[in-house]
C-alpha cells in the first residue's frame, strides 16, 4: 500500500491510498490518520480511489479518524471509493455516518460542516 498526504491552503488535507487496506497495511494509513488528525479542528479527505480491497481493519481506521476528526472539532469525509468499497461502506452502515463523495474535488467543494 502506498499513502500520500496533500496539505492544501485551506488547511484541508488530502490522504490518497492506493493499494489493499487490510490488516497487512492498515499501520500505514493509521499512522498517516494519526498525524493529520493531530491539527485542531483537521479537514481530512481520504481519496479511496486507489484501493481495490479492504477489510475491517481498514474500515475501523476510517471510523476511529472520522470519530477523532469530529471529537476535535473537524471532518473526515472519503471520495472516489470503487462500486466494491462503495457497497461496502453502505452495507456495514458507514455511509449515514461519514460522507462520501463521488470524487476529491466534490469533498473539497462542500464548504458545510459535517
Amino acid at each position: 500500500m502506498h499513502v500520500s498526504v496533500v496539505d492544501n491552503a485551506d488547511e484541508s488535507v488530502v490522504i490518497t491510498v492506493r493499494g489493499d487496506l487490510d490488516i497487512d497495511s492498515n499501520t500505514v494509513l493509521t499512522t498517516t490518520l494519526d498525524q493529520v488528525l493531530d491539527r485542531p479542528a483537521p479537514m481530512v479527505i481520504v481519496d479511496l480511489s486507489g484501493v481495490g480491497f479492504c477489510d475491517s481493519t481498514g474500515l475501523s481506521a476510517l471510523v476511529i479518524g472520522h470519530n477523532r476528526a469530529r471529537a476535535d472539532g473537524g471532518w473526515l469525509r472519503l471520495a472516489a471509493p470503487s462500486d466494491f468499497l462503495g457497497r461496502l461502506l453502505d452495507t456495514v452502515g458507514l455511509t449515514p455516518r461519514i460522507s462520501v463523495y463521488p470524487t476529491v474535488a466534490d469533498a473539497l467543494a462542500d464548504r458545510n460542516p459535517d
